[in-house]
């Protein structure tokens, strides 16, 4: 885990809160009227010198418009805030109009509950301690409110039955997270596929993949194994991977077949934890 305020981090959120004020026309002293925040402290920021707070973020996601992007943006200016091989992937996932992931074994998480997102995080061969457990579970639940916007980014999920099958914190964190899942669904928030085990093998089945597209950037491909994971740029290996998720989505089932699959075992863990509870 990184553990110092990444600099390379405060430059890029700098000019990307420049580029975005200035595509609204305003200059930084009407920016700083209309967010209450002082004019040296926000050219500060722009220069990727000073660290806005939580505060600074909200107020200039409500000027701006920006639905939540600055506020997004903030663990990535905190190294120990995820992974660092998947901290670039976190900035680029807070910008993304368009997001399709693959869970091979876990739910992605984007789509994660805090129950079942505490599981995993307390899991592991190297023990967290609490502190910097409950960070990374902070920084995983803000990953999760982009979903709280119901027209950006657009999300596609193709869940492996592996993801739906291994327990992760008991049968009822299960049912909770699928049932989570299932709402997204329900309420076209995502679009889900399930592939099942009678798929077989599959094109995904050999490693996780997040594809996104942005407005103003050309795609990218975010590739993850064992402790390590490297965000793709260049046209060919985007392609490779989009054509990969094309074929998986292509074994899995729709949409509709996939809620009510998941639905199915979210039952089943449901009577499984009211066994524990009344066995």
């Amino acid at each position: 885990m990184a553990i110092e305020d990444n600099p390379e981090s405060r430059r890029k959120y700098g000019e990307e809160l420049k580029r975005r004020r200035e595509a609204v026309g305003l200059t930084q002293e009407q920016l700083s009227e209309q967010t209450i925040i002082s004019r040296t402290h926000l050219a500060h920021m722009e220069a990727g010198r000073r660290r806005p707070d939580v505060s600074d973020a909200r107020r200039l996601d409500r000027v701006l418009g920006t639905g939540g992007f600055f506020e997004r943006f903030l663990p990535t200016l905190d190294g120990k805030a995820v992974a660092e091989h998947f901290a670039e992937a976190l900035e680029f996932e807070g910008q993304a109009t368009v997001i399709r992931v693959y869970g091979q074994t876990l739910v992605p998480g984007i789509l994660q509950t805090r129950a079942y997102a505490e599981s995993v995080l307390s899991s592991g061969s190297v023990p967290k301690s609490d502190e910097e457990r409950d960070k990374l579970l902070v920084t995983r639940l803000e990953r999760a409110r982009i979903l709280e916007n119901f027209d950006s980014p657009m999300v596609w999920v193709i869940l492996d039955e592996a993801a739906l099958r291994r327990e992760i914190g008991g049968p009822r964190v299960m049912c909770e997270a699928l049932r989570h899942i299932v709402a997204l669904g329900e309420s076209r928030r995502i679009r889900v596929h399930a592939l099942p085990f009678g798929a077989g093998y599959h094109a995904l089945l050999e490693g996780v993949v997040s594809l996104m597209w942005f407005e103003d950037l050309p795609p990218i491909a975010y590739v993850e194994a064992l402790n390590t994971g490297r965000v793709w740029e260049t046209p060919a290996m985007v392609r490779a991977c989009q054509l990969d998720y094309d074929h998986a989505l292509g074994d899995a089932l729709s949409h509709r077949k996939s809620l009510a699959l998941i639905r199915s075992i979210a039952e089943e863990y449901e009577h499984a934890a009211q066994h524990e509870q009344h066995p």
